[in-house]
């Protein structure tokens, strides 16, 4: 299990760091040198649209394990679209605006045609459940991703780069002291594995990372990148509680198997999509925009 975990989880870790920095030197946000593109994030647009189709295979799923129908087309297309709604605001003069008609259209019209699925693959049988775990999948994985998009084009790459590797540092960080030291259960109906100890040891690790991004980058005060980190540690560990429950009510330990030493996509991206828009907010109050 750790060693599958080293090597994939490195893996990752390299493949998303390159696509970002990427990103960044294609459209001139890596440095202060370049002249920056008014189009910000294309390549990481692209990669959480990719990203979306087999974590929406996964949760499909759990989803069918419960009893409800899962109405994968309208499902991934709209979690693409609401996905990238960031993305395409940077087209229009009066983002804010555009991303709230956009949002809201996008969810709509959404809605709309899953009831047209539903009418005319079951009629009247399930529609609360059918309509309502779908809805559920939209919101859950294009909705909340949307946020780490927006991070990337209103704050910029090393603001991303800082939110992501502190959340995931929570998990390494979790994983490590709980498997040493774990002794007090911290949500034992939920999740048994976790712990009290294992939830020191994420704010810990959280917090170092935290700092040292703050003050390598400049993005923050190193005390307040360790605020940062510790805040995060804590909602991360939420965040795959929520996705324990998921898979607990399927009756899966892991979303699925097509990572070894972690599970499914969803067993990886759990923490940062529960936790984007509180980056969000986050940068906001303290970078403003």
């Amino acid at each position: 299990m750790l060693k599958y975990r080293l090597i994939f989880g490195t893996l990752m870790t390299v493949l998303f760091v390159g696509i970002v920095i990427l990103d960044g030197w294609l459209d001139g946000s890596v440095c202060s040198d370049m002249p920056n593109s008014a189009i910000q994030g294309t390549l990481l647009g692209i990669f959480l649209v990719v990203l979306a189709v087999p974590a929406q295979m996964e949760i499909s799923r759990l989803i069918r394990r419960t009893g409800a129908e899962f109405f994968t087309a309208v499902v991934i297309i709209a979690s693409a679209l609401l996905a990238t709604s960031y993305y395409w605001s940077q087209f229009t003069s009066g983002a804010d605006n555009f991303r709230l008609i956009y949002t809201s259209s996008v969810i709509a019209f959404s809605l709309l045609a899953l009831f047209g699925c539903q009418a005319i693959r079951f009629g009247n049988t399930g529609v609360i459940i059918n309509c309502g775990a779908n809805l559920f999948a939209r919101i859950y994985l294009g909705f909340l991703s949307s946020f780490v998009l927006g991070v990337r084009i209103d704050f910029g790459l090393w603001p991303l780069l800082m939110f992501i590797f502190t959340v995931k540092s929570s998990d390494i960080g979790a994983y490590t002291l709980g498997r040493l030291f774990g002794r007090h259960k911290f949500s034992p109906k939920i999740s048994p594995g976790k712990t009290w100890e294992g939830m020191a040891g994420a704010m810990i690790f959280a917090a170092i990372v935290g700092s040292i991004f703050a003050g390598a980058c400049g993005i923050m005060p190193v005390w307040l990148g360790a605020v940062f980190g510790s805040v995060f540690a804590f909602l991360g560990q939420l965040g795959d509680l929520a996705e324990s429950m998921i898979k607990r009510d399927a009756a899966r330990k892991d979303s699925a198997n097509s990572l070894p030493g972690f599970g499914g996509v969803l067993d990886v991206i759990d923490s940062p999509l529960a936790t984007a828009p509180f980056a969000y907010l986050f940068f906001t109050l303290v970078l403003g925009r």
